[in-house]
């Protein structure tokens, strides 16, 4: 589009119609085709937007009235929705927010993937989606010289202070600020990233849903804690139930939230969970999702897609700690997983022997060489189950599946966009998508996991 085809300018005001939401939640309206996205705006609304950014295909825009309300609209019961960029949905009823998600992914694997003859079910939503997140990643650091902790305001690194967050566990927020209170007490200092001074950087919390069990994680920029026998004291005090107390120690200039060096300061090193019948040790730095409720209905999705009778022997490609494998297993003749984490590996084969398990072996490395290698030893998967990171899976490990011909594949997603290149590849090299389920992980926000069900064509 040329630029003096552009039909808005900065700072007009303009009546529109929004048509769709972008993936990351922004109202889609459109001008002689020319896209205007709005945050806060939702589909159906009739809307004055004042123009704020203008670039040549498309513009950004401010929400200043909405003269015809969604009927998905509501008030978002969070004080700071509108500053805190934790969430972006609160605005839209729950049931419009499932909806929404199961369009996002039909519309994803029709645009990218090219597949248009695929159900995709409505999305497994939660019966209370408030209160589910089993662990908390809080930035701590100072205003006008007090400590303060909370989250990020949107698109920035400035620290939008809090007391409770409503998509946080309760104890969690419980552990915040009893951490908080107590460094307040013994002077600590908060990081600040800008001058890259200051001692506490973050606090992370962990919680067992099932045994109720806590972690907590003070993330230092040195090894130096004032009053660090004191703190963990007056921790243990004021949060019977903790388990586990731990100091990470990150001393470089980065966004990443943990470092390299993790000493336990009182307790054990690891908390434990159950999802279904399955028991987790969770250490401070072991992936685990955050919404367990959501995640026994996942692998229980990921288990009857896998059709599993007890002769079959099962790939799990990216397994992280186990979770998938472990679940797998009750049912599986045997089990292998790669990950390329060796931590996460220790995590996995300890947490075979914790529920004695002894049909699943875990490898460390890349899943798109070390299946190739097992491939080459005589190992013949008749189902691989892929649970990649956002960036989906590496081309040669699809190669490597094209080889192979499992009967089927299972692919778990946390990114529909990912996911849509990764069916469409493997529809183009034997393989036939037959149903896709989306599911509610983080309510509220804009993600929304998936697991498809991939056969080999006959």
């Amino acid at each position: 589009m040329k630029q003096e085809s552009v039909p808005v300018q900065k700072n007009q005001i303009v009546d529109v119609t929004f048509e769709d939401l972008t993936h990351d939640g922004a109202g889609v309206a459109k001008i002689n085709g020319f896209p205007i996205f709005v945050q806060r705006a939702l589909p159906g609304e009739a809307s004055k937007v004042k123009i704020i950014k203008v670039k040549k295909n498309y513009a950004f825009g401010r929400l200043m009235e909405t003269v015809k309300e969604s009927p998905f609209r509501v008030a978002a019961p969070c004080p700071i929705f509108e500053q805190c960029g934790g969430c972006q949905m609160q605005h839209m009823s729950y049931g419009g927010q499932l909806k929404f998600k199961q369009k996002q992914v039909q519309d994803v694997l029709e645009r990218i993937g090219g597949i248009t003859n695929v159900k995709v079910h409505p999305t497994f939503g939660m019966d209370e989606p408030w209160r589910y997140r089993n662990k908390a990643q809080v930035p701590f650091g100072e205003e006008e010289g007090g400590l303060i902790a909370g989250f990020y305001a949107e698109r920035s690194h400035r620290i939008i202070d809090m007391e409770a967050c409503m998509i946080q566990n309760e104890k969690n927020d419980e552990v915040i600020k009893v951490v908080k209170d107590i460094a307040k007490k013994y002077g600590v200092r908060g990081y600040d990233d800008q001058k890259h001074k200051g001692t506490l950087r973050h606090v992370v919390t962990r919680h067992g849903k099932k045994t109720d069990e806590l972690m907590v994680v003070i993330i230092t920029k040195g090894k130096e804690l004032p009053n660090k026998k004191n703190i963990v004291h007056e921790i243990r005090e004021a949060i019977p139930n903790v388990k586990s107390i731990v100091q990470n120690i990150n001393p470089k200039r980065t966004n990443v939230i943990f470092g390299d060096q993790t000493e336990v300061l009182w307790g054990e090193e690891v908390i434990y969970d159950f999802i279904g019948d399955i028991k987790f040790a969770i250490s401070a730095r072991s992936f685990y999702q955050v919404n367990p409720t959501q995640t026994e209905i996942l692998y229980n999705k990921t288990l009857e897609y896998a059709g599993l009778t007890g002769h079959e022997t099962v790939i799990d490609a990216y397994c992280g700690i186990g979770t998938i494998s472990l679940f797998l297993a009750q049912k599986a003749k045997h089990v292998y997983g790669v990950e390329i984490v060796p931590e996460a590996i220790t995590d996995a084969k300890n947490n075979a022997k914790l529920n004695n398990m002894d049909n699943v072996d875990f490898a460390v490395g890349e899943a798109e060489k070390v299946i190739p290698w097992w491939y080459s030893q005589g190992i013949r998967a008749d189902v691989i189950v892929v649970d990649p990171p956002r960036k989906g899976c590496d081309e040669a490990l699809l190669e490597t599946i094209a080889k192979m011909k499992p009967e089927r594949v299972v692919y778990v997603s946390c990114n529909p966009a990912t996911l849509a290149r990764d069916l469409k590849y493997l529809e183009g090299n034997g393989f036939e998508t037959k149903e896709v389920q989306p599911v509610d992980m983080f309510p509220h926000t804009t993600h929304v996991e998936n697991v498809a069900l991939l056969e080999i064509k006959n």
